[in-house]
């Protein structure tokens, strides 16, 4: 797969964010930074297509992490999905849960948009491509997009309720004198699910470390990509 040589940032915040850790979930309890996998959300959000694919390579915190928690009342059951099942009674189900969410956060996420050729896209979008199909074509897009604070669907820090604002960073960068200083070793966290095959769907992580506010996400081949 080509990768496009140009490097699209996007600085997105928020009042509130829970990216969830995977192994706790009874209770929400969120990592202390925004994940590679929510990140990449936040670009697919802004503009996707059968023919890309966004790969995160840096994250930027520039606010304190800062922990909060709520209780919450969820449901307890599952809809069967058709119309014909039984209603399900919220009250009866009701449970009240813990979540430790985070608290007036910023970032600056940073992707590179990698072009997937026809022969190596998958399911109802294999061999699929329009005569004008080209990556620069891609690029003007989401520039268009971004630029204009366009979305398809509204971006989110994790969870749905947790909305994020965004806008496009200039192409010449930002200074970096506003970043957190601060470093931390964040231990295993989940960096994205692999969808090569689509019958068997399995979570990647890595070992996440902040030096002076950059977070360096490697790529999803690399040697320090955990399955």
């Amino acid at each position: 797969m080509d990768k496009f040589d140009k490097e699209y940032g996007l600085e997105v915040w928020g009042d509130i964010a829970c990216f969830t850790r995977p192994e706790l979930k009874v209770e929400r309890v969120s990592y202390d930074v925004i994940t590679p996998s929510a990140a990449r959300n936040i670009f697919q959000s802004i503009f996707w297509k059968p023919a890309i694919r966004w790969e995160i390579t840096r994250i930027e915190v520039l606010n304190p992490i800062k922990h909060f928690s709520v209780r919450r009342n969820e449901v307890g059951a599952v809809g069967a999905g058709n119309a014909k099942a039984k209603p399900i009674d919220a009250t009866k189900n009701r449970q009240q849960k813990n979540s430790i969410m985070l608290r007036d956060v910023r970032y600056r996420i940073y992707a590179r948009m990698v072009y997937i050729p026809p022969k190596a896209r998958q399911g109802e979008h294999a061999h699929a491509a329009g005569a004008d199909e080209n990556p620069a074509k891609y690029q003007a897009m989401f520039e268009r997009r971004a630029s204009k604070g366009q979305c398809f669907t509204m971006p989110y820090l994790g969870t749905r309720e947790c909305t994020a604002y965004f806008s496009l960073l200039p192409d010449g960068g930002v200074p970096d004198n506003d970043l957190l200083q601060e470093s931390r070793d964040f231990g295993i966290m989940l960096y994205d699910m692999d969808f090569s095959d689509p019958d068997n769907i399995t979570p990647m992580f890595y070992n996440a470390k902040m030096e002076n506010g950059v977070i360096i996400v490697p790529s999803p081949s690399g040697k320090e990509i955990l399955r």
